[in-house]
């Protein structure tokens, strides 16, 4: 292990493998970062407001709640 010239590989390879594990490491960070920015650009957009089909069926489920919810206490409508 004397020998400069095999020292010199051996720290130009390990400088190599230091390289690339930092490149991967910076391209995954990249990645976290671009998902992250996408889920925040979603949850920041407003919700689409319902159509009219689906507000009727909404408060049709909600009146059948409140039946249900009567029934179970025992009041009679």
């Amino acid at each position: 292990m004397s020998d400069p010239q095999t020292t010199l590989t051996l720290v130009a390879a390990s400088l190599a493998g230091l390289a690339m594990l930092t490149f991967a490491a910076l391209n995954g960070w990249r990645g976290w970062l671009q998902l992250k920015t996408q889920e925040m650009r979603l949850s920041a957009e407003p919700a689409a407001t319902p159509n009219a089909g689906a507000r009727i069926e909404i408060a049709d489920l909600k009146e059948r709640i409140r039946k249900l919810e009567a029934i179970a206490a025992g009041v009679d409508l």
